[in-house]
């Protein structure tokens, strides 16, 4: 499809067996050596699962895998989903007609994303009826039709294909053998200690517990249907459950390029890259989830292994590519300015800006908050009187605003608490 639309681009459809950087050559599993002037690794992450190898164990990361857990889900009755980032509170919000048992290691849900009191504001709607329409979002949605697999063939589970995106769930039925709208339940400080399918956990002798049906009191009875596999959590309950969603975050996918390379890593296993998203190697260039940003950032963004964060990489590296290739010099993107990502959870509008959660900040800051139970959940992080970073839950049209205000760096202490006043329209007033 991209061949048709583009001459100058040729796409291969096989695996890298080797990266052999001295010689300026990528070796494929299909045989093939391809010569390059400039390469670009984008090879993302893969899904860091709590247990390799169980078949009860799932992790989503691709639109195969999402795949897979919907058809796995038409047939449960309970799913435990394990994890506190972007994809468990998606799914915990979009999964119908199944029992949820959500294991979270933090206080409070969302603990990437959020404090504990916009935690709180979304936690309301957990045991809410789900209302009956979505809200819109206003941008570019990107699907995978005309890419299906030919009948037959089977997806390679170690394949990793593209990262879902923001609207993965769109499109797809995800509801389980029960009638109700959505039922869930949360257990927090706590992560798995033990997994054991359904001929282990009967030797074990040990019992599992019901799904606790009130949201204060938490119900001790024993649980006498059988399940296929059984979780055992570090606070000593252990749920039975159909499947387990294992979605604890990612890894940097870099292994098939280390062989023989010196690559420079960070912390974190990612190819560390310059402000030009040069790596160590000469002519290799990363970009997306399989990169850690070296150079040193703007005070108001940070790296976040996010779809939206590997796209603007991904735009950037390509002009970086071609610059270096035409001799010319290039300034850093105004994305990396300020750090900006906008998605949904729980039905709500979700935008985070800068440094959202006084990422870096330490001790030396204030907060201010606005919340309208239901409504919105606003919260501004100051420093020195200048902001440097927002949350903002529900549609209060405040994006815009804020997002000038961290980048121009005015002085609001005159302000004070009036910043937020509902009865004052600073959109208005800051325009």
């Amino acid at each position: 499809m991209l061949e048709n639309r583009f001459p100058n681009i040729k796409v291969i459809e096989s695996g890298v067996k080797q990266l052999k950087s001295e010689d300026h050559c990528v070796l494929t599993e299909d045989g093939s050596q391809h010569v390059y002037r400039k390469l670009c690794l984008c090879a993302g992450a893969k899904p860091k699962l709590i247990c390799e190898g169980n078949p009860y164990v799932l992790g989503i990361r691709d639109t195969d895998s999402a795949q897979e857990f919907q058809k796995q889900l038409t047939k449960a009755k309970r799913i435990m989903i394990i994890g506190n980032g972007g994809i468990a509170l998606e799914l915990v919000y979009e999964v119908e007609g199944c029992e949820v048992i959500w294991a979270i290691k933090d206080k409070a849900i969302g603990n990437t994303f959020f404090d504990a009191g916009a935690a709180e504001f979304l936690t309301s709607e957990l045991i809410a009826e789900k209302p009956g329409s979505k809200i819109v979002h206003k941008r570019t949605r990107y699907t995978t039709e005309g890419t299906k697999k030919e009948a037959g063939t089977k997806t390679n589970v170690s394949n990793i294909g593209s990262a879902l995106g923001p609207d993965w769930h769109e499109g797809l039925n995800l509801k389980g053998t029960k009638e109700f709208s959505h039922k869930i339940h949360i257990e927090t400080m706590c992560e798995v200690k033990k997994i054991y399918l359904q001929k282990e956990f009967k030797i074990s002798k040990k019992k599992s517990l019901t799904f606790p049906r009130d949201h204060h009191i938490q119900s001790l009875t024993t649980d006498k249907e059988i399940w296929p596999v059984y979780v055992e959590l570090t606070n000593g309950k252990i749920f039975g459950c159909d499947f387990i969603v294992s979605a604890t975050g990612v890894i940097p996918n870099t292994e098939p390029f280390l062989c023989g390379n010196n690559f420079d890593l960070g912390e974190d296993g990612g190819l560390k890259v310059d402000d030009h998203m040069h790596t160590s190697l000469p002519d290799i260039y990363a970009a997306g989830d399989i990169c850690t940003a070296s150079w040193q950032p703007s005070p108001f963004w940070q790296q976040m292994r996010l779809w939206t964060q590997a796209r603007q990489m991904g735009w950037y590296a390509a002009k970086c590519m071609a610059a270096a290739t035409l001799g010319d010099s290039i300034d850093m993107d105004f994305s990396f300015e300020l750090f900006a990502h906008v998605t949904k959870f729980f039905n709500y509008k979700v935008v985070l800006l800068g440094k959202y959660n006084a990422q870096s900040l330490g001790s030396d800051h204030e907060l201010m908050l606005r919340c309208t139970k239901g409504q919105e959940y606003i919260k501004v992080v100051m420093q020195n009187g200048r902001m440097m970073g927002a949350v903002l839950i529900g549609d209060t049209n405040l994006e815009e605003t804020f997002e000038n205000l961290i980048l121009n760096q005015m002085n609001l202490s005159s302000y004070g608490e009036h910043l937020l006043d509902p009865n004052i329209d600073i959109e208005d007033y800051f325009d």
